[in-house]
């Protein structure tokens, strides 16, 4: 018992406090090309499949392991001398995110739709490009044990952000125009880069290539071209097992994710109002799921990687239940409420130690590159595979929906169970690769 306490001191590192401030500063741009966006064009009766057609600017948030090698390795000039490889980036990709936002918030939905379209593209670039870097700081400024907890208050960052984001615009906006509005979620980000200035730079052995003196420029490109893009991948494919591992970063919040495609529609459907759904679902959730983010950082600082798995994993299943309970039972606001709780408890939980495990699974020589891609695969997976839960519904009914929801998340676990046997002792430690790996 008093290991689990102690556990607890994990949050009092400073370094977990700089992730934080870091999710939050990666977690403002979010919505600015999404929810946000949607209703400034609304307002300037944009037409419905022009405002549709605006969700495929946040296609760099899926396509960002394709640069993530360029961030992960190339010095740059000036500014690396003085604050560091990736402390730079940082502070290059925050002043282009700041001067993006400010390009959107002074076009004019109205007058130039290409221009506002464009304008989006670049800020949802700059955020893609900004959470790659963002990762990887996350990644090397924590040790094992640290891991998870980095992980869960970084998720706690970027949803406040979230929050505070969609809150805010909206309020600022009615009282004094959209313009004004972005230029103040411009300088949200401003929290990061002060972050960024009283943070030191991550202690690890650089692995940037530089080319020997007589080489000849072709044959440098393609040695760089080796070390910053080929050889990231071929480092991750010599790990055992690690097609099941990728598989197993598609399905494991495969069940959870799922049943989450439908859950305003099954809200509205069972017959609970917007007024329901903003005071339990949003609320009460916001502060369920903060209340799994600090369990899951806890769970894994006081046991096992795969053991937090485990525990997470099950308890996602577990939930899923409770809305084929609810679906029974109908509006209930009582029943409600201990739906959501639980519900967000366990994918705070789930999303804390999954986040950290596959932070684990990055050689600290291309954590960018190698966490690019596992998130990047995450995303586009998990938003293929529940594409089809609508028509799923109309077959089965929404009991019978969360039943099968249910069953999704076993073949994840089956997954888990054999990597908990078959992985290395410092991954069921939950330890980080090492270039040597």
């Amino acid at each position: 018992m008093t290991g689990w306490i102690s556990a607890l001191s994990v949050y009092r590192d400073k370094r977990i406090l700089s992730i934080t401030l870091l999710g939050f500063s990666s977690g403002v741009p979010l919505l600015l090309t999404a929810s946000i966006l949607q209703a400034w064009l609304t307002q300037e009766q944009v037409d419905l499949t022009s405002i549709g057609l605006f969700t495929l600017v946040g296609l760099p948030y899926t396509l960002k392991f394709l640069w993530a090698p360029l961030i992960d390795n190339i010095r740059l000039p000036v500014l690396t001398p003085l604050f560091g490889r990736r402390r730079s980036w940082l502070l290059l990709l925050q002043a282009f995110l700041i001067t993006a936002t400010l390009v959107l918030a002074f076009s004019d939905p109205k007058g130039n739709l290409l221009h506002v379209a464009i304008a989006a593209l670049i800020v949802a670039f700059a955020s893609a490009s900004y959470d790659i870097i963002v990762d990887a700081f996350r990644i090397e400024i924590c040790d094992e044990k640290n891991m998870a907890a980095g992980a869960a208050t970084y998720v706690y960052g970027y949803r406040v952000a979230m929050w505070l984001t969609g809150f805010s615009s909206f309020v600022i906006a009615d009282f004094f125009g959209w313009t004004i509005s972005y230029m103040v979620m411009a300088a949200y980000i401003l929290i990061g880069t002060i972050t960024v200035l009283l943070t030191r730079e991550p202690d690890v052995d650089e692995t940037q290539l530089e080319p020997e003196e007589g080489d000849a420029p072709d044959n440098a490109y393609l040695d760089w071209l080796k070390t910053s893009v080929i050889d990231p991948f071929l480092n991750f494919m010599q790990k055992p097992d690690w097609l099941i591992i990728l598989l197993f970063t598609v399905l494991y919040k495969f069940g959870d994710s799922l049943a989450g495609a439908m859950s305003n529609p099954f809200y509205l459907q069972t017959g609970f109002s917007l007024i329901d759904i903003a005071e339990i679902v949003k609320t009460l959730g916001t502060v369920a799921i903060f209340g799994g983010l600090f369990l899951g950082g806890w769970l894994l600082a006081a046991t096992t990687m795969y053991r937090a798995l485990w525990i997470s994993g099950l308890l996602q299943m577990a939930s899923n239940l409770m809305f084929a309970a609810l679906a029974v039972i109908g509006p209930d606001l009582g029943f409600l409420a201990l739906t959501i709780g639980l519900e967000n408890v366990a994918s705070g939980m789930g999303t804390a130690v999954f986040v950290a495990y596959l932070s684990s699974l990055c050689n600290v020589a291309y954590t960018a590159t190698q966490y690019a891609l596992l998130t990047s695969l995450m995303a586009v997976a998990r938003t293929v595979l529940v594409s089809p839960a609508g028509w799923l519904v109309e077959q089965v009914g929404w009991v019978e929906f969360f039943l099968i929801t249910t069953a999704a998340a076993l073949p994840g676990l089956g997954l888990l169970w054999y990597l908990s046997c078959r992985q290395p002792i410092e991954q069921q430690e939950g330890a980080r690769s090492t270039p040597a790996e």
